[in-house]
């Protein structure tokens, strides 16, 4: 059905309206990755002996680099790179496979990749785990690169994702730059690629906050494939 729809919303073949070059965030844009990262997190609180944060704080711990969540979320900072290992006991095991993609986002990439956009992936996950969680998937074949953190935290921040995937596909001419936009459910989708002037588009059904999103500069919030495909697109 939702090929049928985007194929009909499609006035022209290949990336000649629109964007070109499409980063996209993993956890909360791509797949959703709640259930083990929830449950991963609860884990590593039951572990170290501490009260685990309260059911409305655990979705924040999607997106962010880890080490900053467990540090808001009453860990102290000294402590900060334990809970991430322990955390990682659990997730790197079992947790990274209880993810699904979001209905309608494979027919979407699909259908961007064989229009001869450029997809990447950019994510504070590590690099190593988020290949792992496309390729079970079968998400892999439709990015030309997917960029991720490391395991030693050096590489976390979303801004040094980005920075690290520009240099990876020599993307830094301020042309192919105005081309390139970021998608994403966080606010740090949104200062990450604002640090390079590309754009986010928010996207609804991930785990941010759509209005400081919004505040912090999103150009477009969507709730559907169908109008992620025309905000990239159009």
């Amino acid at each position: 059905m939702l090929k049928n729809i985007l194929r009909k919303q499609s006035k022209q073949k290949g990336p000649e309206m629109g964007y070109k070059n499409i980063l996209f965030d993993l956890d909360g844009t791509l797949t959703d990755s709640s259930e083990g990262i929830t449950k991963s997190v609860l884990y590593t609180y039951e572990k170290m002996g501490l009260t685990p944060p309260a059911d409305e704080l655990l979705p924040t711990f999607i997106g962010p680099p880890l080490a900053d969540s467990f540090i808001r979320c009453g860990v102290k900072e000294e402590n900060a790179r334990d809970a991430v290992d322990i955390y990682r006991e659990r997730y790197n095991t079992i947790g990274k496979f209880e993810n699904n993609p979001y209905p309608g986002m494979i027919e979407l990439l699909q259908k961007l990749n064989d229009e001869g956009y450029n997809l990447y992936v950019a994510t504070s996950k590590p690099e190593k785990t988020s290949l792992e969680v496309l390729d079970h998937f079968d998400m892999t074949k439709y990015f030309k690169e997917v960029a991720g953190a490391t395991y030693d935290a050096k590489r976390e921040k979303k801004e040094d994702v980005i920075r690290y995937l520009l240099d990876k596909i020599s993307l830094e001419d301020k042309d192919e730059l105005s081309d390139t936009v970021m998608i994403g459910d966080t606010t740090y989708d949104v200062t990450g690629a604002a640090e390079f002037n590309i754009p986010c588009i928010a996207v609804t059904w991930g785990f941010g906050d759509l209005e400081e999103m919004k505040d912090k500069g999103a150009i477009a919030v969507v709730n559907t494939m169908e109008e992620l495909y025309r905000a990239i697109t159009q």
